[in-house]
């Protein structure tokens, strides 16, 4: 995943990745949703934020007053954890999902493009990722916000849930209450979502995208009628695993599942984030863009 380096007021700094990294990251497998190595963010403790993970084991998973379990909390990318609490905290989660016998999450899948789509995923990985919309800081799209290395508060309400990004200041609501999607629906960045309960699983349907983001990394795109079925399932007290399914039939040729596993942070709160305050990646982007041929791979 690429990010974009902003600088914001010294209680609310979360992270920052070079231009290298974005290179870097584009050069790579964009099929996970794991992130590069960049410096630790400042206000992160690790020693605060590291969960007590046998004290975890052992409590059960918290259910709202209709019995369905309660997704509330803040919550993180597994991935993130690395880059938000060092090698020290992400290290002692793994050897604790050893120990208690969790299962890694499906391997990834590449993206199932048709060739037109392929060849543009293509050209803008030979143009090292400077396109990514969101080194303009424009919203991150369903499924990639939810794999930023910023945290998210879920709160579920009776006929709703709401989720709360800190990244971009973005949120959703989410009815539960058995409505469809609304008949005028305008192409938007997160879409538009409806939810139900399948057993312990909440799925979340989405549509009504428009074509400004990227599914989970460079080049991923698609067009407006793609729809986004996510499964929401708290399947510890500390873990929600997250499966995705992606279907547009302009740009795929079958859907394109991906997996992540967000983890609690109980210690953690969600804080201000302004990406175009002094975003430094854009100018760097509109300097090589200026002699274009710089960006080509040899």
């Amino acid at each position: 995943m690429r990010h974009v380096e902003c600088s914001m007021p010294k209680a609310a700094r979360r992270f920052v990745s070079s231009l290298a990294a974005l290179a870097l990251a584009a050069c790579v497998s964009v099929l996970t949703t794991a992130l590069p190595s960049a410096q630790s963010a400042a206000g992160r403790s690790a020693s605060t934020q590291t969960p007590a993970a046998n004290a975890a084991a052992r409590k059960p998973v918290p259910r709202a007053a209709n019995g369905k379990p309660d997704l509330s909390g803040v919550w993180i990318a597994n991935g993130a954890i690395r880059l938000m609490e060092g090698d020290a905290a992400a290290d002692a989660i793994r050897q604790a999902d050893i120990a208690s016998g969790r299962k890694p999450l499906p391997p990834p899948e590449p993206p199932p493009y048709k060739p037109a789509a392929e060849k543009q995923r293509q050209e803008y990985l030979a143009r090292r990722g400077v396109d990514d919309p969101m080194a303009r800081c424009l919203l991150t799209g369903v499924p990639r916000i939810s794999a930023r290395p910023l945290p998210f508060r879920i709160v579920q309400l009776p006929t709703e849930v709401l989720i709360l990004y800190e990244i971009h200041h973005a949120f959703r609501i989410i009815p539960t209450d058995g409505r469809p999607h609304p008949e005028d629906i305008e192409p938007s960045y997160l879409g538009d979502s409806i939810a139900r309960w399948d057993g312990d699983t909440l799925v979340v349907d989405v549509v009504g995208f428009n074509t400004n983001t990227w599914l989970a990394g460079v080049g991923t795109v698609h067009s407006e009628k793609l729809r986004v079925t996510e499964r929401y399932t708290r399947d510890s007290y500390d873990t929600i695993r997250y499966d995705v399914t992606m279907e547009d039939p302009e740009v795929f040729t079958k859907p394109w599942n991906t997996h992540e596993l967000f983890r609690l942070r109980p210690n953690e709160r969600i804080r201000e984030y302004e990406c175009i305050e002094s975003n430094e990646d854009l100018q760097r982007f509109e300097k090589l863009l200026q002699n274009e041929s710089s960006l080509k791979r040899e």
